[in-house]
C-alpha cells in the first residue's frame, strides 16, 4: 500500500509519526512549501505521477490538500484539523482521475486555537449527503497532534479500508 503523507504548514513528518504509518505501507512525504502556495494537489501529484496512491494523510494545510487529492483522484483520506472553511474554490480542482466519493475520516480539535473547529463543521454541513464522512471530536484537542493519538486514529482508519 502506497500512503501519502502531506506535512502542514512549517512542519514536516517526523520519525515517530512515520514509524506508525510504515506499520501500514510505504509513505511518501514530500517536502512542500506552502509559503508560495497553500492550495497545490496539481503540483503534488506531479511530483507522484508514477505512483499509485492508495490513501492519503494529511494534517492542518497538507489536510486541506488532501481532501482536494482524495476528492481528485477518489482515494480514502485521513485529515487533522483541515482548515476546509478558510479556503474557496476547493470544487474547481480538475479531478485527475474519475471523479468518486471517497471514505474520509476528519480529526477536529475542539480547542484548536488555528483552525476553528466551528467553521470546519459549518463547511462540512454543505457535503455531509454526498460523501461519507467519519468526524472524530476531540474537545481537549488543541492544532498539535500527539502521537498517541495520531496512532490511534490512524489504526481506526486503516481498520475501516478493504485493502
Amino acid at each position: 500500500m502506497n500512503i501519502l503523507y502531506l506535512h502542514g504548514l512549517k512542519s514536516k513528518l517526523n520519525d515517530q509519526k512515520r514509524e506508525v504509518l510504515e506499520k501500514y505501507g510505504h509513505v511518501y512525504a514530500p517536502d512542500i512549501d506552502y509559503s508560495i502556495k497553500h492550495i497545490q494537489p496539481e503540483l503534488i501529484l506531479d511530483k507522484l505521477k508514477d505512483i499509485e496512491i492508495n490513501v492519503i494523510i494529511g494534517s492542518s494545510m497538507g489536510a486541506l490538500n488532501s481532501y482536494i487529492i482524495s476528492d481528485s483522484i477518489g482515494r480514502p483520506s485521513l485529515l487533522f484539523n483541515p482548515p476546509l472553511a478558510k479556503y474557496d474554490g476547493i470544487s474547481s480542482i480538475k479531478p485527475h482521475y474519475t471523479k468518486i466519493n471517497s471514505y474520509k475520516q476528519i480529526v477536529l480539535g475542539g480547542i484548536d486555537d488555528i483552525v476553528d473547529p466551528k467553521e470546519t463543521l459549518a463547511f462540512l454541513g454543505n457535503y455531509i449527503d454526498k460523501e461519507e464522512i467519519d468526524l472524530h471530536i476531540d474537545p481537549r484537542l488543541g492544532h498539535r497532534i500527539p502521537l498517541d493519538l495520531f496512532e490511534t486514529q490512524t489504526e481506526i482508519f486503516f481498520s475501516k479500508l478493504c485493502y
